[in-house]
């Protein structure tokens, strides 16, 4: 009987395991849907036209339209593609990003897994992403994907450091890699949240975080006026979705773990605010980091890629050490 029992326990936490899963992913596609509708909105309204209004009710379904175009759409390989390494690419891309989401907290009582290593399981994770990249410009057999994926690579791998080693200083003032741990320290108003004593950190992190997103003014690795679409350029029907899907779900995941590091949560700015639930104040600072990242979209242009590496390299890695340094020093003082 007590096997019986053990038996139907763990049955059970699989199926809800599976059934969170499977609830996240939607919210995820729903955000992924509606981002880019709101991004296209938004770049229309900086550019003085309306954007998508056809389709749907002020546009609404634009999106659900693009995707089943998507879906239905001809999957082609080229002839001399590496195939199997062709196949495999945008799963190698998307699984990660999809998974790094599973860590991160929403709000006190809202997460997914309570990781005590929740912010080292999110770099490494999402670092294989890289791989899919690398393998989709070299298996398309195109040299436009070869040098995008090249580019992608350097970009990706060069500003990790900065943007892990950016964070050395939160993980300081917490004591912790444990994400809701972190929150917990931000707790009492925005004078506590992290962007204040680590603006260093913060500014490094932010930067960094366009540039592993892969997003304007750091989009090199598929600049359409160099590379026509880069690292997959010879992608086409739901191959070519996976590519996209993962660099908004990816939009999701950054933007969450800014909000989390540096922004506090879900705390309130002011004490007196705290009757509004936590998710909504999570909410909002999590929409205006996705509309600052569709922001830089719409007003910054392309920069060269000596001038990305050397930003990387030159400027915010050294940046990123001297935070670590200042926090030590600081820790030290009011500790000592």
């Amino acid at each position: 009987m007590g096997d019986l029992l053990k038996e139907s326990l763990t049955w059970g936490h699989f199926l809800i395991f599976v059934l969170a899963a499977v609830v996240m992913l939607l919210i995820v596609l729903g955000f992924v849907t509606y981002t880019i509708l709101f991004e296209r909105k938004v770049l229309g309204w900086m550019q003085l036209r309306p954007g998508p209004n056809r389709v749907g009710p002020w546009g609404m379904l634009q999106t659900v339209a693009d995707v089943l175009k998507l879906l239905i759409k001809e999957d082609t390989i080229p002839q001399k593609a590496d195939r199997p390494l062709f196949i495999l690419a945008p799963v190698l891309v998307f699984v990660p990003s999809f998974a790094v989401i599973a860590t991160l907290p929403f709000s006190k009582s809202l997460y997914n897994a309570d990781l005590n290593v929740g912010l080292l399981y999110y770099a490494a994770l999402s670092s294989i992403s890289t791989i899919g990249v690398v393998l989709g410009g070299w298996a398309s057999n195109n040299k436009y994907a070869l040098l995008g994926g090249m580019r992608s690579a350097a970009q990706m791998i060069s500003y990790e450091i900065p943007l892990v080693i950016s964070v050395v200083g939160v993980i300081m003032m917490s004591g912790s890699l444990n994400l809701r741990t972190i929150v917990d320290g931000q707790l009492g108003g925005i004078w506590h949240w992290n962007f204040l004593p680590q603006i260093i950190g913060f500014v490094v992190f932010v930067i960094a975080a366009v540039s592993e997103l892969n997003r304007t003014p750091f989009d090199l690795a598929e600049a359409e006026s160099e590379l026509v679409a880069g690292y997959f350029v010879e992608y086409s029907g739901f191959r070519w979705a996976f590519f996209m899907l993962a660099e908004y779900v990816y939009m999701f995941a950054m933007s969450t773990l800014i909000t989390v590091l540096f922004l506090g949560g879900w705390d309130a700015p002011l004490p007196f605010l705290n009757f509004i639930p936590g998710l909504v104040w999570f909410a909002l600072k999590f929409l205006l980091v996705v509309f600052f990242l569709i922001w830089l979209r719409g007003t910054m242009p392309r920069i060269r890629i000596d001038q990305l590496m050397g930003l990387g390299w030159k400027v915010l890695l050294p940046l990123a050490l001297v935070n670590i340094l200042v926090t030590a020093a600081y820790l030290g003082i009011i500790n000592g």
